[in-house]
């Protein structure tokens, strides 16, 4: 049998868009070329891989078979020559971390600062978005390490996440919301008829704060829907209306105020992620061992932020 690797990388694309010119220009050669090499392989297992289905491409049973056994032996390569690189020095490593707008600004500044202290030769590469983005990237293998929000459901069976802290979620407002707790703290009953500030698809926090409104009894109104974090706390300044936001956020938000939501709240989890069937390099495990080692160190030493608790171990 003589399967090439560069085939391989060809039957992914294809089978991650479903058309050959799109496949042929996200790996740079000629559709045609692309096409032959896809024949090729095809001849070298014996089968068929792709079937027209009403003018779509579809996988045939082989080439579903055939998928997730490419995708690991490409990753595997791709982790192969990044070790061995780093062990002979023929470049100076890289580290890709992923991580929600909220975390990327407040849990992960001081550990990459550790981490760049630490390794100053290393690539260190970060990449912001919401928790579904960030899960879709680690599967592709195109992060090493992430830092996202568990799901109710738990996590993707692709991926390996460590549980590491715990979050409550507050309500951001200019003026006072009207509470209905003897306590002032607000319930999510309370937010029925205010204006909601609404991030876009992706978020966990969009997923959150409808799941939290419909088990209440009600869908919430929705002021601004779509943005970004930056965006939602802006829109939040300006008075366009409220919006449910982990606490960590607005600390250094003056002109927000910030509300707390009664028992039993909301709260999210915060999850170190990677992916299963890949190897994390030297630098993957060395920025996961600093992370681990600041929620540690912040734990014993009171220094995590308000309504924020570590996951038992």
């Amino acid at each position: 049998m003589n399967m090439q690797l560069h085939q391989l990388k060809y039957f992914v694309a294809v089978a991650e868009t479903r058309h050959f010119t799109q496949a042929a220009d996200v790996v740079g050669i000629t559709q045609p070329s692309l096409s032959k090499q896809i024949h090729a392989l095809e001849d070298t297992l014996g089968a068929p891989l792709f079937e027209r289905i009403r003018g779509n491409i579809g996988l045939t049973g082989a080439g579903e078979t055939l998928l997730p056994l490419a995708k690991r032996i490409l990753a595997d390569v791709e982790t192969a020559t990044r070790e061995v690189q780093e062990l002979v020095g023929l470049r100076r490593g890289q580290v890709r971390l992923g991580a929600t707008p909220s975390l990327a600004t407040s849990l992960a500044p001081p550990v990459l600062r550790r981490f760049r202290d630490a390794h100053p030769a290393v690539d260190l590469r970060v990449e912001e978005g919401g928790s579904q983005d960030l899960v879709r990237h680690l599967l592709r293998g195109d992060l090493d390490l992430a830092l996202v929000i568990m799901p109710a459901r738990g996590a993707d069976p692709g991926l390996r996440a460590e549980k590491i802290l715990t979050e409550s979620l507050v309500v951001a407002s200019v003026d006072p919301v009207p509470s209905a707790s003897a306590g002032g703290d607000l319930r999510i009953t309370d937010l029925r008829d205010q204006p909601l500030v609404m991030f876009r698809e992706g978020y966990d926090l969009r997923d959150a704060t409808l799941a939290a409104c419909r088990e209440a009894g009600f869908e919430p109104t929705l002021s601004v829907n779509g943005g970004e974090m930056d965006a939602v706390l802006s829109f939040v300044e300006a008075g366009l209306g409220i919006a449910v936001v982990p606490g960590m956020v607005v600390d250094r938000r003056p002109g927000i105020r910030v509300t707390r939501l009664a028992p039993p709240g909301v709260r999210r989890t915060i999850a170190v992620a990677r992916r299963r069937d890949v190897v994390p390099t030297h630098a993957g495990r060395e920025l996961r061992r600093i992370l681990l080692d600041h929620v540690h160190t912040a734990t014993a030493s009171d220094q995590l932020p308000p309504g924020v608790e570590p996951c038992p171990s």
